[in-house]
């Protein structure tokens, strides 16, 4: 009986295909299967999009795993058992599996799902993580935004409909990066205009890919619907 492979988590960078890492493009040609997120069957997976032109012509077994977007526990659960399954099933006959996730694996990241239940149902699993840049730093990069610098402190904040909470975010903080800003953007913008912040602001959808768009003049977005993959940088101190 084959040794039971090993699950890689591998990080594949914001957007840009050329921010992968020389570790990430080698485990993808070394894996057996390549595991990829998809938000239903048959729809485009922006992972996949993003690894495709170095996958194409590897040969390699492709494995399209499902993450519906839904809050519905029961329906979660159901669907992570399966996924975990799946993946345990090439796990189990001795293959390697790469699962791509863009960003870093380990900053809000599907995968951090996939190996805690892995890790549950199957601990005999090896499960190793290759970082990758996060969407924070290509928005940083393409923004020509620093981060931080000296003492100064930054908050990676996933942003949601609790006004007083992202407002104390605010600040507390010299850079917040909101994550996923588009659900709640209107109320965003309302925080930013109460406290004088509106133009240390910008917002980037999709950042380093083909499909990016920037937003420096951010009173320009409000009452917009826009993509899922879209975040706020805000920069009290503005470029250094």
């Amino acid at each position: 009986m084959s040794a039971t492979g090993t699950l890689y988590g591998v990080g594949i960078g914001p957007g840009d295909p050329e921010l992968i890492t020389v570790k990430a493009f080698r485990l993808m040609k070394e894996a057996d299967v390549i595991a990829y997120p998809s938000k239903r069957s048959g729809a485009k997976s922006y992972a996949l999009s993003i690894v495709e032109q170095y996958t194409n012509g590897l040969g390699k077994e492709m494995l399209g795993l499902i993450f519906p977007m839904t809050r519905d526990a029961s329906v979660l659960n159901k669907q992570w058992t399966k996924t975990v399954e799946q993946v345990y099933a090439k796990l189990a006959a001795g293959k390697n599996v790469v699962f791509v996730t863009e960003g870093d694996p380990n900053l809000y990241s599907t995968f951090i799902h996939m190996a805690r239940q892995m890790n549950a149902l199957h601990p005999e699993v090896q499960i190793v993580t290759v970082p990758g840049i996060s969407s924070v730093l290509g928005a940083a990069a393409q923004l020509g935004v620093p981060l931080a610098d000296g003492d100064e402190q930054v908050a990676i904040v996933p942003a949601t409909d609790d006004r007083d909470a992202m407002r104390q975010v605010l600040e507390a903080n010299d850079t917040v990066i909101f994550l996923k800003v588009a659900k709640v953007l209107d109320m965003v913008l309302e925080l930013l205009h109460e406290l004088e912040l509106v133009d240390a602001a910008s917002v980037v959808t999709k950042v380093t890919s083909g499909e990016e768009s920037i937003w420096r003049d951010v009173r320009r977005l409000k009452g917009q619907e826009l993509e899922y993959l879209t975040l706020m940088v805000v920069r009290k101190g503005g470029v250094a």
